[in-house]
C-alpha cells in the first residue's frame, strides 16, 4: 500500500470517530456535536453573537444561524436584543438549555484534547503542522 492510502485511510478512520460519536451524542442527548459545540461556546461567554460563536467553532454565520435556529425551536438557546444596541442580538442558555449541556456527554474533542495534551510540546506541533498541512491540501 503507498504511503498516501495509509494517510488517507486514517483520515476516513478520523471521520468516523467522529461520526460514530457524534451518533452517540444524538442518542444520549438529543444533540449533535455541532449542536453541542454551540451550547458549550454560548455558556462560555455572557450574550455572545452568533457570528463570533461561528468565527470560535469554524463554521460559517448562516450554519452556526441554522445550528442556533433548530436549539431555539427546542427551547436550549433564546436570543435576545441588547438593550445597549438594539442591533446586536445576544445569545443565552435557557434553563433547559443549561441542564442539558450539564448532563450532556463529552464530545469527542474532550478525549482529544486529554490526550493530545500528554504529549510533549513539540509532537503537539508537529501534529498540529501536519493536520494544517493535510486541510490546506484537501482545500484544492
Amino acid at each position: 500500500m503507498e504511503t498516501y492510502e495509509h494517510l488517507l485511510l486514517s483520515l476516513r478512520q478520523v471521520n468516523q470517530a467522529i461520526y460514530v460519536h457524534s451518533k452517540l451524542l444524538s442518542k444520549e442527548s438529543g444533540l449533535t456535536g455541532p449542536q453541542l459545540l454551540v451550547m458549550k461556546k454560548i455558556a462560555e461567554q455572557v450574550g455572545p453573537m452568533a457570528k463570533n460563536i461561528a468565527r470560535q467553532v469554524n463554521q460559517s454565520p448562516a450554519t452556526v444561524t441554522s445550528i442556533i435556529d433548530r436549539l431555539e425551536a427546542k427551547n436550549l438557546v433564546q436570543r435576545t436584543r441588547s438593550t445597549d444596541d438594539k442591533r446586536r442580538v445576544e445569545l443565552y442558555l435557557t434553563e433547559q438549555g443549561t441542564a442539558l449541556l450539564r448532563q450532556a456527554p463529552l464530545p469527542i474533542q474532550a478525549h482529544f484534547i486529554e490526550r493530545f495534551q500528554a504529549l510533549e510540546n513539540w509532537e503537539q506541533n508537529q501534529l498540529l503542522s501536519s493536520v494544517q498541512r493535510i486541510a490546506t491540501m484537501m482545500e484544492g
